[in-house]
């Protein structure tokens, strides 16, 4: 009976932790990604060019540099 409530009690402590983990790093990346997209928009777009076209464009520039 006393393992019963502490195997409950273990799992919803872990269901807790597991999803506070969640969206901390949900805010985090979000966050991160918010930041990353406007230094490339102000600083390493070409004239006409979108974000996203700019970051392909980066990613190939930086594959071809290692020689992938």
């Amino acid at each position: 009976m006393a393992g019963a409530r502490l195997v409950r009690a273990n799992r919803a402590a872990a269901r807790a932790v597991t999803t506070g983990f969640c969206r901390i790093e949900a805010a985090v990346v979000g966050t991160y990604t918010k930041i990353e997209d406007a230094f490339i928009d102000r600083y390493l777009t070409r004239e006409g060019e979108s974000t996203a076209r700019a970051k392909e464009r980066l990613k190939q520039e930086s594959r071809e540099r290692e020689g992938r």
